[in-house]
């Protein structure tokens, strides 16, 4: 039992860290052109394939860059590929933070 509460509260200390760098992440990102937003796209996967799995802080700025993606995509391709991705981001964060809950 006490494990699990160490567990947790580690996790909800990686949650506040991780959305405390968002704001930060999304004035970068918005002064980015959109050249810029796919080679950051291209960054992301890369870190994604390096890492071999997804982070809550990567889960976060994706969820950011993804959504900065879609609102400039130029090509419905691109809108629908960024819009699938951002909301599978935004699933794959939801059910960590109800793990979390559910831990604690």
């Amino acid at each position: 039992m006490t494990q699990s509460k160490i567990v947790s509260l580690d996790l909800v200390r990686q949650m506040k860290d991780a959305e405390a760098l968002d704001p930060l992440y999304e004035q970068r990102i918005a002064r980015m052109d959109k050249l810029e937003l796919l080679e950051e796209m291209v960054r992301f996967q890369e870190e994604r394939s390096r890492s071999g799995q997804l982070t809550l802080a990567m889960m976060i700025r994706g969820r950011v860059l993804f959504r900065a993606l879609e609102a400039n995509a130029e090509t419905q391709e691109l809108k629908i590929l960024s819009g699938s991705y951002r909301r599978h981001l935004e699933h794959e964060e939801e059910a960590l933070r109800t793990s979390v809950l559910s831990q604690g």
